[in-house]
């Protein structure tokens, strides 16, 4: 499947709903606890008997996507569900709650999980909670996993609530409204906004090289996700940056020579529509958390986490 800044999709920085213009906290800690309650009994429903209705109502956006085509694969492999599954449990919770106007809110919670990461227990799962109007259900829209020391410290105002970013801040190396078009942009062509590393630069050399396989023909297409409940997030820095979350969309076209097997792996047939003889797409939605520095700092983009799932397969004969 990882402290931030709440961030508004508007670029004037508030949606005003219903009249609603009074700048407020988009949620109380008791109502923040209660959301991550709720969602945590219907996601532990989900996982064990791998039905996608048991959580729809409490996931949204990239994590939805990601949540819900796990879910119908995992169904379609294991119809019983998977009655030996271990819940999953969230402590050591903190909340960093931005005030704004109207509607959508949302909220951080910084959390530990009883699960291992990379044989390691103690990353900080970092889950951003949304919420679309008076009348709607919090429900989980990102997640990613952080080493701890490696989330930012947030800036908080005068009364301990957190600060979020405008879509468009223009005193960040990118604005939010514009990291997922750069990231897709530097996938596809490299550049000099991100930091080198797992998500950026091996990424890209690995994804090169996959185009370059012998009896394989592999294309791909990405795209920014920035509408709805797929819109960037993110919260100030203490040091003048930001934490924020975005999302993208992918696309992976593999056409082999005859006589080749495509081996489509369980997941993949799973979601796998139409007939795969030589040719299949796969469609994956990935949502990334990343510290924007301040422009003034000259530091470039650097990636705390991504998580990407496996949304579609469709097969071209």
């Amino acid at each position: 499947m990882a402290t931030a800044a709440a961030l508004s999709v508007a670029a004037t920085g508030c949606v005003t709903v219903h009249g609603e213009r009074e700048v407020l906290p988009a949620a109380t800690k008791t109502e923040a606890a209660k959301a991550l309650k709720d969602f945590l009994a219907a996601y532990n429903k989900a996982e064990k008997t791998y039905d996608p209705a048991a959580d729809a109502a409490r996931v949204t956006g990239p994590l939805g996507a990601i949540n819900q085509a796990g879910l119908r694969s995992r169904q379609a492999q294991h119809p019983g569900g998977n009655p030996g599954a271990t819940p999953l449990k969230l402590t050591d919770v903190t909340y960093a709650i931005p005030k704004k106007a109207g509607w959508p809110r949302w909220f951080l919670a910084d959390t530990k999980a009883n699960r291992k990461v990379g044989g390691k227990t103690d990353a900080r799962w970092l889950w951003i909670f949304t919420k679309g109007g008076p009348d709607q259900l919090w429900q989980a829209s990102y997640l990613n996993l952080v080493a701890p020391a490696k989330v930012p410290d947030l800036k908080k105002d005068k009364d301990g609530w957190a600060v979020p970013v405008e879509a468009g801040a223009a005193h960040l190396a990118v604005a939010p409204k514009d990291l997922g078009k750069t990231y897709t942009a530097f996938l596809k062509s490299g550049g000099d906004a991100f930091a080198p590393g797992d998500h950026t630069s091996k990424w890209k050399a690995a994804r090169d090289r996959n185009t370059k396989r012998l009896g394989v023909g592999v294309q791909y297409l990405d795209y920014p996700r920035n509408g709805g409940t797929f819109a960037p997030v993110g919260l100030r820095t203490k040091d003048g940056g930001a934490l924020v979350f975005f999302a993208t969309h992918h696309y992976e076209k593999q056409t082999v020579a005859k006589g080749i097997d495509l081996n489509l792996d369980p997941n993949a047939k799973a979601l796998l529509k139409g007939e795969a003889k030589q040719s299949v797409t796969l469609e994956r939605v990935s949502n990334q958390a990343v510290v924007d520095p301040a422009k003034s700092s000259g530091d470039k983009v650097t990636f705390l986490g991504r998580i990407q799932g496996l949304t579609g397969a469709k097969g071209d004969q």
